[in-house]
């Protein structure tokens, strides 16, 4: 009988982004090391499950390593004045915001263990959230040439990926409760004349991060087919 595979979740609370992104390539490091050992038979069969980190962010616009930095529509000196800053990252895709009331979804999987598909990889996060919005009574949808989730032509999931020897990092925002005045003051993922919502605004009333992320841990199982271990603290680093 083939033993399920297994994800461990750490929900990190609210966490500053430097630090949580420095993390994520430690724990994509450690795991590609592991693989590596694996190859040249100095390491046993079993290697560290692969982890899912749910996180808050302080405000913060982050920009990818394809995006233009004229999508920040503020100057580094006036985010100061809204509490904000700016990072140049190493996922893919333009310009978004994370903020509190949003949750950030970081999954670190080996994807020799699932599909070596990066479209497939994207098309089943979407999944898990079109799932999750219709827990709420909302219909989202895929946009033809577009990553992430929308309703109608207002995205409420923005996604990003970073992937090394078939390692993944970086991943999803959901935006929950976030404060979406902040989407002002960038055009979100480079994208023209379309606008950005949240759950919260689409049933008119305040929906608890934790029932969320319940759900979300749900279809991410289904989705994946993976058995979801939720731990406490931080994942232990190599």
């Amino acid at each position: 009988m083939q033993m399920p595979k297994t994800v461990e979740l750490y929900d990190l609370g609210l966490k500053p982004y430097r630090e949580v992104w420095s993390l994520q390539k430690k724990l994509q490091n450690e795991l590609i090391v592991q693989k590596k050992a694996l190859r040249e038979e100095r390491a046993s069969t079993a290697i560290h499950d692969d982890k899912l980190l749910f996180v808050e962010h302080p405000h913060v616009y982050t920009l990818g390593k394809s995006g233009n930095s004229a999508h920040l529509l503020k100057t580094i000196e006036e985010l100061s004045g809204i509490n904000a800053e700016y990072i140049e990252i190493d996922r893919g895709g333009d310009i978004t915001y994370h903020g509190p009331g949003q949750i950030v979804g970081y999954p670190i999987l080996d994807l020799d263990n699932h599909f070596t598909d990066i479209h497939k990889y994207l098309r089943y996060l979407e999944e898990v959230m079109i799932r999750t919005a219709a827990d709420f009574g909302i219909v989202a949808e895929r946009i033809d040439g577009l990553t992430g989730v929308w309703v109608g032509d207002q995205k409420i999931c923005a996604m990003g990926i970073r992937c090394s020897r078939w390692v993944t990092m970086h991943g999803f925002a959901l935006n929950v409760n976030t404060d979406l005045s902040y989407f002002d003051h960038i055009v979100p993922c480079g994208i023209q004349n379309r606008s950005v919502s949240s759950l919260s605004q689409l049933t008119g009333s305040k929906i608890e991060l934790k029932d969320v992320k319940s759900i979300l841990v749900k279809h991410f199982s289904e989705v994946f087919d993976v058995e979801v271990l939720t731990l406490t603290g931080i994942p232990e680093r190599g």
